[in-house]
């Protein structure tokens, strides 16, 4: 008889967790997965997906005014909120479905509900009143939204509210700096909500490369975001329909809809990890080594609840490298240097590698190739956004260590040049690659000369 009911439970269905688990089933492990809410996960249901579809919709505004600068006639324009609604939640809940179907394709259990450890080895489900073993436990429960303890924060919302908005509101007051922040403030002022975006920061997207970082918060405020920095909510109030946020410095902004998306936190809390001897780090992540292997020797963890690179790819990797060492006798490990991100802000995002400042870090010399322009589609018309490219050089080895773009296409086109940049090209290799005209993404190809340190130590 086998000395645990399953080889294998998985405390969340979000990407990672499913991938796992799925993985480890089609290996031949006894597998069960545990999900309080709807599979899927952050990305499936509250995240990626149905925020991309918002950041489709809301684009077609500027793509009407594109139109009609390229010889369209367009008529009488109007957006349904609730039609739109009721397509991305249709989508939602059909990928969602997937996850379920390959699920069971793999020979893989769920039990809906949330589970917690007894021990090192018992998981109990308390709203089935159930209680099984395992010989192995992984921990993939993700992330939730954090908002501040002040007065009045009751009548804000945070991210996973926004996609049950009843109604699209006239005036939006969006609190953080981060994707999450960004990306909401280009969507709801691409539906022609006035929106304001407020940050306690010197500059939205802490942790970008700087030139990134300013060149995206002026083209917000090109595309009429309101951008306010160095401030921060001390307190709302509700008056009617009318939410007014008294904010560090004195001023007040009004809204119907405060949206606080001041980054997510660990969702490790009420699991029980200390009945397993799992470790938390201070800022509530769980402890992993290399291996996401936790202190408890049987039991791993995956994704954003170990708050290493919270991005969904990452999550899915770590779970092949989990399978892998687990019930593969494969020993793998993820590698966490030079992944890939992208802002599907307006205009996008996309970077790789280091930033400048980074790169420069205990006096290392680089070489600095920046280009901002305006792309070809909008030359026409006379478009005013403007693109940002930025290639960081090491200069003694010559590799590219950092690819940073703001514009069009940018995390298509940073998908690419992820790849060259963790084989550790050089310059002059990349200089080799011929150039498609007209693009915008030639320009990466086309950057010979370098900023002069100078002008970069004029500009800092």
């Amino acid at each position: 008889m086998a000395a645990y009911d399953y080889d294998l439970f998985v405390l969340g269905a979000g990407s990672g967790g499913v991938r796992a688990a799925r993985l480890a089933a089609q290996a031949g492990a006894r597998v069960v997965v545990a999900e309080a809410d709807r599979v899927g996960g952050t990305c499936v249901i509250r995240g990626c997906i149905p925020k991309k579809f918002m950041v489709y919709a809301s684009a077609f505004a500027a793509d009407f005014d594109a139109a009609r600068g390229y010889g369209w006639e367009i008529g009488e324009t109007r957006f349904d909120w609730q039609a739109f609604c009721d397509a991305r939640d249709r989508e939602v809940a059909r990928l969602s479905g997937l996850y379920v179907a390959n699920l069971g394709n793999a020979g893989a259990d769920i039990l809906h509900g949330r589970a917690e450890l007894l021990s090192a080895h018992e998981i109990g489900v308390p709203s089935k009143g159930l209680t099984v073993t395992a010989d192995k436990i992984l921990i993939a429960t993700g992330g939730a939204p954090w908002r501040p303890d002040i007065p009045g924060i009751d009548h804000a919302i945070v991210s996973d509210q926004v996609f049950h908005l009843p109604r699209l509101p006239r005036r939006m007051t969006i609190v953080g700096g981060g994707y999450i922040a960004v990306e909401f403030a280009g969507v709801f002022n691409g539906l022609g909500v006035d929106t304001t975006l407020v940050y306690r920061g010197a500059n939205i997207l802490r942790g970008f490369d700087d030139d990134i970082r300013a060149h995206l918060a002026e083209e917000m405020e090109r595309r009429c975001v309101k951008v306010v920095l160095g401030e921060e909510p001390v307190s709302l109030e509700k008056d009617g329909d009318t939410i007014r946020t008294t904010l560090s410095g004195g001023r007040v902004e009004e809204a119907e809809v405060v949206l606080f998306a001041t980054g997510r936190r660990p969702a490790a809390a009420g699991l029980g990890l200390e009945r397993a001897g799992v470790r938390l780090a201070p800022s509530g992540a769980v402890e992993v080594d290399a291996y996401s292997r936790t202190s408890a020797a049987n039991i791993f963890a995956i994704g954003d609840v170990t708050d290493r690179i919270n991005l969904t790819p990452v999550a899915i990797r770590e779970a092949h490298a989990f399978v892998d060492t687990a019930f593969l006798d494969k020993p793998a490990r993820f590698d966490h240097d030079t992944v890939p991100c992208a802002v599907f802000s307006q205009p996008n995002v996309g970077s790789v590698g280091l930033s400048e400042a980074e790169a420069r870090h205990g006096g290392r010399p680089v070489d600095i190739y920046r280009s901002a322009f305006r792309p070809m589609k909008g030359t026409l018309y006379g478009g005013a956004e403007r693109a940002m490219l930025k290639l960081v050089v090491d200069r003694a080895s010559q590799k590219v260590v950092g690819c940073h773009m703001v514009g069009p296409d940018a995390p298509e086109i940073i998908q690419m040049a992820a790849i060259p940049i963790k084989m550790g090209v050089t310059k002059a290799q990349w200089d080799e690659a011929c150039a498609v005209h007209p693009t915008t993404a030639e320009e990466f190809v086309t950057l010979r000369v370098p900023v002069p340190d100078t002008v970069l130590g004029a500009i800092g």
